[in-house]
This record gives C-alpha cells, structure tokens and sequence, in this order.
C-alpha cells in the first residue's frame, strides 16, 4: 500500500460506499487490544482500593462492562449505515450548532484520557529510553500524535497488534500473578456491600460509556451492507472481554499487592513479571497499549473539534495543515494535565470518571432514542450541515433535555468533592448513572413523540435521506 494510501482523507464528511473496506470483526480486535492495558488494570483495582472484595468487585466490573458496553456498541452499530463520524450525529439532536455544547464535554473527555493515559504510559517510556517521567510522557505524546495523524488504517493496525501481543502478555501475567496469591483465601473472603457493589458497576460502566462518543469513527469505513448485529456483538465483545480481562488482573494484584501496588502501579505490574529482556518487553507492553487507546482519544478529540468548530463556520473539508493543527492542540493540553496530574493519579482518575459519567449519560440516551427509536436509523444527512435546515441551528427543547439529566443525577452522585443528599438514605450507593440514563430517554422520547423537540426530530424523521452508493454528499 503506498503512503499516500495510508494517510486517511477523510474527517467529518461521509465516507462514500467506494471506500468503504473490511469486516466487523474489525471491531473486535481494536476494542480489544484498546481494552487490554494499564489503565484499565488500574480501573479495575479502583473498586478494591475503595473498600470492595474481590469476588463481589468482580461481579460489579462484569455488570458494568456489559451494561456499559452494550450502550457503547449500540452507538458502534450507527457507524456502518451513517458512514459519519460519531459525534456529527448529534446535529440531529441538538442542532448543527447545538451540539457544540455536549461536543466541549467530549473534547474535556479526550484531554483527560490523554493526560491520565500518558501519566501511566509515561512510566514505562521513560523506563524503555532511560529518562525520566516527564521526558516520558512528552515522547510517548509525540508518538500518539503522529499516528493519529495517519488516521483510520493505522488505527485499525495498531488494534490488531495489540490485542495480539498484549493478550499474550496479560496471559504470562495472570499466571505469574496466580503463582504468588492465594487465589482461595482472596475468593474465600467475600462479603457484599452494596454501595462498594454499585461502585464497581459504576466504574466499569463509566470506562464503557466513555467509548461512546467516538466508537463510530471507527466503524463508519464499514461496508453499508454490514450486518448492524454483527457490528453490535463485535465491538460489545472486543471492548467486554479485553476490559473485564484487565480489570479482574487489577482486582487481584490490588487485593493481593496492597501499597506495594499503590505506589507504583506500572513497577509493580512489571517486577511481577520478571527483570531484564523480560521487564523490557513487558515495559514496551504497557506502552503499546497505552498507545492504542490514546491514539483513539487523540483522534477522536480531533474529530470532534472539526465537528464544534465546522458547525458555527460551515467547514465541510479539512486539509492536512488543518488536522495537523487539531490534533497538535489536544496533544499539548493533554501532555500538559497529565505532568499537573502525574503526582495525585489514583484519586483524580477516579473521580474524573465518575464526573464523566454525569455528563455522557444523557448524551448516550438521547443519541440512542433519536437515532433507534424516533428516527429509525435515518438522517437528512446534507441538512447535518445546514444550520438553517430541518434540524435548525438550536435545538433548545433537546439541550434542556440534556442539561437535566447531570442535574437530575446530582442527589445520586459519589465523589471525591462532592455527595448528594439521596446517597446516604441509599446506604451510600451510586446510583446516578442509571439516573442519567433513564430521565433524559424517556423526557427526549416524550418531547419528540408529542412533536416539541425542534424540526426533524418526531415520526417523520425516518424519511431523512441515506446517501446512495457512490455518494458522499457533505455532512
């Protein structure tokens, strides 16, 4: 394949049926190995570092990756039949200018996966060239940068290769790890507490909703005739399995560690593993999958950038100096928090994904019942990019929608800063992301049936114009 083939042309517009290549098992092997890394393992220990056991922290990571992940591949699926990047769709909901205000909370999104991906895999760059953190985590940003730059083809590559290596890699750690603990004693001390129980669906279930405003760039290159459940049970399985894998591994070194682990997650995970030519690879593991999920984040904070900044100056195509720039931006504010951030990490990554989940709840929900329920997969897709089309400008009715669904979650929530005052009555459970997914879907549901959300939106929205094989009018 020459250069100039592997550099991906497209950005926000349709990807039209002539480019369009590959399978849906596609998604398995990018969510996979995007899923088989540190920080996931780190996710996955949250849940006993903050007072639960193993067997009942497992339980939770499992409900959470599934109930989590089935939302996230349900967004996956729209990819093939739209060929548009994720977050454009949201002009359907919020207006071409509207979605620019859940399309900030996504880039915030991006930017922190970035910083508290470097901070780990920083880590282990600085171990690989012999520097320090800092120069690690500015080499390792660099590296993302670049191919994100290359786009979807690299992207894909860089997933398959992962999912390959580091599945060996968490293979020989789980045996290692098996060798040293006392599997039946960590099993045997199971005791349900049902706010620890919540916090560990919660968790996982948050690291899977994350996904969702960007898991369909990266099926949008699909074949159209793509089977939808096929692009469901694939990208749900890739991104289930790889993390629940991770978090398990976290779950037990953290029971079985303690500080040892706490003190330094990516040494200890290493020196469980061995020393020499084997510490080095398993150093360069720990990389390659941070590799993978950070290009992801830095991709698709480019995407959604282009979609906010396009929608207010009617952009419809992006040069190479432009993409260049986008990305560089979210690679010097991502590399910037995580040297800020490097020294408090556990506890700030924690609570940053609690306080994500507030916020893409609602945008899941309302993303999800638009697109399934009230538009039954269809969408004018030139008036994505007309402000002054069937989907207007604004679409107030939708936005209030969505800014209700963090408040409404605000008595459930469990933060480090913050306890809402249903919390205790509750037995300190957290039960705001199911808050933040049930109000919004059944107010947006409510308001577009009965005809109130703005124009496009009601049954008559399944006449949206699909574009034709060959055609790739602009979004």
């Amino acid at each position: 394949m020459a250069a100039e083939d592997l550099v991906e042309r497209r950005s926000i517009d349709v990807v039209p049926d002539d480019e369009r290549h590959g399978t849906a098992f596609s998604q398995f092997t990018l969510w996979l190995g995007a899923n088989l890394q540190i920080t996931a393992v780190v996710t996955g220990a949250l849940a006993v570092v903050f007072g639960g056991d193993v067997v009942w922290s497992i339980v939770g990571l499992v409900v959470g990756n599934l109930l989590g992940g089935a939302v996230m591949a349900l967004h996956s699926a729209q990819g093939p039949r739209l060929g548009l990047p994720q977050m454009i769709q949201s002009r359907a909901q919020f207006g071409v200018k509207g979605a620019a205000v859940p399309l900030l909370l996504v880039i915030l999104m991006y930017v922190g996966f970035f910083a508290s991906g470097s901070v780990l895999a920083g880590q282990a760059t600085a171990e690989l060239t012999h520097t320090d953190d800092t120069t690690g985590i500015v080499l390792f940003a660099a590296v993302t940068a670049v191919m994100a730059a290359v786009g979807y083809r690299v992207i894909h590559a860089l997933g398959r290769v992962a999912s390959v290596i580091c599945a060996l890699a968490f293979v020989y750690l789980g045996v290692r790890l098996l060798d040293r603990v006392d599997l039946s004693a960590l099993l045997g001390d199971a005791h349900f507490d049902l706010p620890m129980f919540l916090l560990a669906v919660s968790l996982s279930a948050s690291w899977q909703l994350a996904f969702g405003p960007y898991v369909a760039d990266y099926s949008r290159y699909l074949p159209r005739t793509t089977s939808a459940k096929a692009t469901f049970w694939w990208t749900l399985s890739g991104s289930a399995i790889g993390s629940q894998w991770s978090m398990t591994f976290g779950v037990l070194v953290a029971a079985s560690a303690g500080d040892a682990f706490l003190a330094d997650q990516v040494g200890y995970v290493v020196g469980l593993g061995g020393s020499g030519l084997i510490a080095s690879f398993l150093y360069f593991v720990i990389a390659l999958g941070k590799l993978t999920i950070n290009v992801l984040n830095t991709y698709g904070g480019f995407m959604s950038m282009v979609t906010g900044v396009s929608g207010f100056r009617g952009q419809k195509v992006l040069g190479p100096r432009g993409r260049t720039a986008y990305i560089a931006v979210i690679m010097v504010a991502g590399t910037v928090v995580a040297l800020l951030g490097k020294d408090s990490f556990l506890t700030s990554f924690k609570d940053f994904l609690l306080f994500l989940l507030t916020f893409f709840t609602p945008w899941s929900a309302i993303n999800l019942v638009d697109y399934y329920l009230i538009s039954r997969e269809r969408y004018d897709i030139p008036a994505l990019s007309d402000p002054h089309g069937r989907y207007g400008a604004w679409r107030l009715d939708a936005l209030a929608v969505y800014g209700i669904g963090p408040l409404a979650q605000l008595p459930f929530l469990v933060t480090h800063f913050y306890t809402g005052p249903l919390v205790e009555p509750l037995g300190g459970a957290d039960i705001s992301w199911v808050v933040g997914l049930v109000v919004p879907a059944v107010l947006y549901w409510a308001l577009a049936r009965r005809g109130s959300v703005a124009p496009g939106a009601g049954p008559r929205a399944d006449t949206g114009v699909i574009p034709s094989a060959g055609e790739a009018p602009a979004p």
